[in-house]
């Protein structure tokens, strides 16, 4: 996946900027800038990777990401491709830590919010009982004035780091991942993204990516912490979990649906994956 910098001096305030964004999410790269980056979904589904970590996001999702974590949503194919009954709202808070003055954050009294900047080098996805009672704070940070968006978010992180509905997302250190090799993965993950359903072999995505089965098995652990067998299994599984909860469908059909010929793999993977049969999770979620 290449890694793409993005400015952040194109801002019109470098220190705080905040938009919604009402259009698909269907890049098919991770970014990372030097800013950390609260992310809010309101509406629209999809897939999201931060660091090493894979999941399935919802209305409602919730995630800070800190400065250079490699990251990316991308919305399912229906918000992409003209659905118009699909739709799309995402606020976006990118700030740097010096947004209240310098040092703001080095003071015993916000030594909460410190802690879970400094976890945010690995992500951090909070519960949808927090987001939705934070909701229409991050819906109104859009329409304030500079002065008040500063003071909102202040009050917003200071929620969010009390919170115990806090869950680390990667399971590593990515920060460290802008290499000029890093390219080669593009047209992997895109593929993946959207072929998951498909039967997808080794020797075809090495050929995607120009290399050698062992080399390109190398490149993979070594840019995602994963190899390409388990991520592939944790994107069809997560896609998985979503068909479960979401449609009436019989498990052995959203086995077939992401991928899985075998019924056995599918319950194992998904046992492995999401800490629970197919069974326990559809009727417990």
């Amino acid at each position: 996946m290449k890694l793409v910098l993005k400015n952040a001096e194109s801002f019109v305030n470098a220190r705080l900027n905040i938009r919604a964004a009402l259009v698909p999410c269907k890049d098919s790269f991770w970014h990372y800038h030097s800013q950390y980056e609260l992310l809010y979904i309101s509406e629209s589904s999809g897939m999201r990777f931060v660091g090493d970590n894979v999941s399935h996001f919802l209305p409602g999702d919730l995630v800070l990401v800190g400065p250079f974590l490699p990251h990316l949503w991308r919305n399912d194919p229906s918000y992409y491709d003209e659905d118009e009954e699909a739709h799309v709202k995402t606020i976006i808070l990118k700030f740097t830590k010096n947004f209240l003055g310098e040092g703001t954050f080095g003071n015993p009294e916000f030594s909460a919010i410190n802690n879970m900047l400094e976890q945010s080098k690995f992500g951090v996805s909070f519960g949808k009982k927090l987001s939705d009672d934070l909701h229409s704070d991050l819906i109104e940070i859009v329409d304030l004035s500079p002065p008040e968006q500063s003071i909102k978010l202040l009050s917003l992180l200071h929620k969010l780091s009390l919170s115990d509905e806090k869950e680390v997302l990667s399971s590593s250190d990515m920060s460290q991942l802008a290499t000029d090799d890093s390219g080669r993965l593009d047209t992997v993950i895109k593929y993946i993204s959207d072929n998951y359903a498909n039967y997808i072999s080794l020797n075809h995505v090495a050929d995607i990516a120009c290399m050698t089965t062992n080399s390109f098995c190398r490149f993979f652990k070594k840019m995602t912490n994963k190899s390409f067998t388990e991520f592939l299994n944790e994107v069809r599984i997560r896609n998985a979990s979503r068909l479960l909860v979401q449609e009436n469908l019989p498990i052995s059909e959203v086995s077939h649906m992401v991928g899985y010929k075998s019924i056995t793999n599918f319950n194992k993977q998904f046992k492995h994956i999401m800490g629970s049969t197919p069974k326990n999770y559809k009727f417990t979620m």
